[in-house]
This record gives C-alpha cells, sequence and structure tokens, in this order.
C-alpha cells in the first residue's frame, strides 16, 4: 500500500501537473470504485483544480465550487494496495487495469487497480465538514513534538508494530515503512507500547522522522519533474521490509520475518530482539519444540 512517503511525492506530482488546471469529466472505467453519489461526478466537470492535500493514505484533490455554491468540492482517491496514479499527456482513452480516468484539459490521469480484488475507492464530498469525516485522526508524525507522539504511542495497549500502523494512532504509515522504522530505532516490533521507557519512545520518534523524510527523498529524486512510476512497498535499499533470509544491512543476520493474515513483520533479530527469534503464529505451532529460540540456533 502505497504510505506517506509514496502519496506526498503522488502529490507533488499532481501539483504540477493538474493544479490550476480544468478538469473536463470523470469516467468511471469500474463500477465499484465510486462510492459515493452526492455531489454527482459531474458536478466537477468544467471545474479547476485549486489545490491538493493527504489524510492518511488518501490523495485530496480540491476543485473550485460551482459560482452558486459556497464550498469546495473534494474528490478523493484512496489507493488501497494495489491502487495506482498514471499520468498519460494528451487524451488517452484508458491504460492497463484504469478503473478511473480524470481527463484534464492538458492530460489524462489514470486510477489503475491490478488484481481481482478492488478496494481502491473514489469518493466526493462537499464541504470540510464531509472531508473531515474520512479523516481517521491520526497523528501527523513529521510535524509531531516528541511529546505528541508518545502520548499517541501510549494511547492504547498495542505491539508497537500495530500501534505505528493504526491509522487512528498515526497518520499515513503502514506495513513497509513500519519495518523499517522499528529497525531503524532497534526496537522490537513485538514490544509493548505502555511498558516502553522514555529512551525507546524517543529513539522511535527520532527513527520515525529520519526514515520517511529520507525515503520521501529518495522517492522524490527518482521521480524527478516527472509523475511516480515505480510505486512498490518494496525497494531497493530497504533494510528488511521484503528481504526475508536476505542479510541485514547492520549486523549481517538474516532478516526474520513473521507472517499474519494478509500482512507481514520483518525484523533482524540481531538488531531488534537480543537475538530472539519472534513466534511465527502457524510455523512455530507446526514445530513445537524444533523451533529455534535464537538467531544462533537457526
Amino acid at each position: 500500500m502505497p504510505e506517506l512517503p509514496d502519496v506526498t511525492v503522488y502529490l507533488e506530482a499532481l501539483d504540477r501537473k493538474v493544479v490550476g488546471r480544468r478538469l473536463e469529466r470523470i469516467r468511471t472505467l469500474n463500477p465499484f470504485v465510486l462510492r459515493s453519489f452526492e455531489p454527482p461526478l459531474d458536478a466537477v466537470a468544467g471545474r479547476a483544480v485549486q489545490g491538493t492535500r493527504r489524510i492518511g493514505k488518501r490523495l485530496v484533490l480540491e476543485v473550485t465550487p460551482d459560482p452558486g455554491g459556497a464550498e469546495p468540492v473534494f474528490i478523493v482517491i484512496h489507493l488501497m494496495i494495489a491502487g495506482r496514479l498514471v499520468w498519460k499527456p494528451g487524451a488517452a482513452k484508458t491504460t492497463k487495469n484504469a478503473i478511473a480516468a480524470f481527463e484534464f484539459e492538458n492530460g489524462t490521469l489514470f486510477f489503475t487497480e491490478a488484481g481481482t480484488r478492488k478496494r481502491a475507492s473514489l469518493t466526493l464530498v462537499r464541504g470540510e465538514a464531509a472531508l473531515d469525516a474520512l479523516d481517521p485522526g491520526g497523528l501527523e508524525p513529521m510535524t509531531a513534538t516528541l511529546e505528541e507522539f508518545a502520548a499517541a504511542l501510549r494511547r492504547e495497549r498495542h505491539t508497537v508494530k500495530r500501534a505505528l500502523t493504526d491509522p487512528r494512532l498515526f497518520s499515513g504509515i503502514g506495513n513497509a515503512y513500519s519495518d523499517e522504522i522499528l529497525h531503524a530505532a532497534k526496537l522490537s516490533p513485538m514490544k509493548i507500547t505502555t511498558s516502553m521507557a522514555d529512551d525507546e519512545v524517543r529513539q522511535l520518534f527520532e527513527a520515525t522522522r529520519v526514515t520517511l523524510a529520507s525515503w520521501t527523498d529518495i522517492l522524490r529524486a527518482e521521480a524527478g519533474d516527472g509523475f511516480p512510476e515505480k510505486v512498490t512497498a518494496f525497494r531497493e535499499g530497504m533494510a528488511v521490509h521484503g528481504r526475508f533470509k536476505q542479510p541485514c544491512p547492520v549486523c549481517g543476520s538474516p532478516v526474520q520475518r513473521i507472517v499474519y493474515a494478509e500482512n507481514e513483520c520483518n525484523y533482524c533479530a540481531r538488531c531488534q530482539t537480543g537475538g530472539k527469534l519472534l513466534a511465527d503464529r502457524s510455523l512455530s505451532r507446526l514445530l513445537k519444540d524444533d523451533w529455534p529460540k535464537s538467531i544462533d540456533d537457526l
């Protein structure tokens, strides 16, 4: 799923391509992508995009109100796991996996989604209050103070991995960058937030800001003046995410993972858990006494 660095670079590209431009119309190419009926799609036809913003992992285009309307209309794009944006200059009918098309005077923005499970969504709302209702309320990690970060982290008793990826607690962080943040902070993903010491919270706070900022800079440099093309959760240069069994860039130990539901948690046992292997719900139950307890046993 595209997370804060990816969404930030998408928005910067949209600022260059569509802000100040007239949106001729929106075409839905899959009936399930549109999740609202009021205001209708034709409410934004012929209107200019006057700004962009981010709500968690959602991208928002603000459209100028019609002459008789007091409130702007917002186009909210939620990419979910497999949603992506593709920019085509000039007129274009479609592209691979397209589920919606935003036809601008200077080109077409395609909303695509790979795979058969259609989760990505397009929603139109009118006014700031309706837009605020879509916000899960998570803290913005790049602008929060240490005190605000600590309060959000300790608000509920969770593992630190779950807390970082909870959109009600922190905005824009998902599975991929939480792995990278925890590796940078040298913290176990299973650490319980309410038992974290102040110095551990500070480590996590600093690692969060540095990791998100550095990856935003990397993705920004990749996109340049163009439009992001390779938006993926698995990137060369990541320390642990998607690197199961590959060497940790810090200590050389093989990266470990825990698979649960549709997600996975990647970590370095030597750097983050004092050498202890975390129990995988399925594999450790299968192996029972044969399950290795440490990276050295493995």
